[in-house]
């Protein structure tokens, strides 16, 4: 099983016509596109965190918009960011709307707490909010776990024998290509050893 996962979305106006045009879902691989501009990265946790301290080495500026008061993110990636003389942070508030009509342009970001509405000028939106495994076709089959994702054992034996996964759908610590192409190696060669002693 090596279905992968989708970004989880903020579902604002703008987000999905923007997509491609500014709007990420990831900085590694868009980060370079915005050299010496002004973005926005949406989340809490450690990913957000990262990648905002990440994209510092491309932008100019980076606003870091937070839902809550705290962050979710370990203390010291968070006092990293913290220090960082480009990373601004923004908590409690949402993005209402991201503008633009061909590109990036800017958003508005809402104060959850006071209500009140901020325009802010940029041109990139970087979402980590979490990422839907794509696994609803297998809730019945194999052990998942409360978010979606198939829980491995061994790094790539499923709860049923001869069944592996790999992957962006599997709970693990780090979602990257270089980590999912290890696992599928791992899982093709633990699939042909179950077919080679069973056959």
């Amino acid at each position: 099983v090596a279905t992968g996962a989708h970004p989880k979305r903020l579902g604002v106006q703008g987000e999905e016509r923007l997509t491609g045009k500014g709007v990420s879902y990831c900085g590694t691989c868009d980060g370079p596109f915005f050299r010496n501009k002004d973005i926005i990265v949406v989340g809490g946790g450690d990913r957000a965190l990262e990648e905002a301290l990440f994209l510092t080495g491309y932008a100019a500026k980076v606003y870091v918009v937070h839902r809550r008061s705290a962050f979710r993110a370990s203390k010291i990636v968070e006092e990293k960011a913290k220090a960082h003389p480009k990373i601004s942070l923004i908590l409690d508030s949402v993005l209402e709307e991201i503008k633009g009509e061909m590109k990036v342009e800017g958003v508005t970001v809402r104060n959850v707490v006071t209500g009140n509405l901020i325009d802010i000028t940029c041109q990139g939106v970087f979402v980590f909010i979490g990422i839907n495994p794509n696994t609803y076709f297998l809730k019945n089959s194999l052990e998942i776990d409360e978010a979606g994702f198939i829980i491995t054992q061994s790094v790539v034996q499923t709860s049923l024998p001869g069944i592996f996964a790999c992957g962006d759908c599997c709970r693990k610590s780090l979602y990257q290509v270089v980590t999912a192409c290890g696992e599928g190696a791992a899982a093709a060669d633990a699939a042909y050893k179950y077919i080679v002693v069973r056959g």
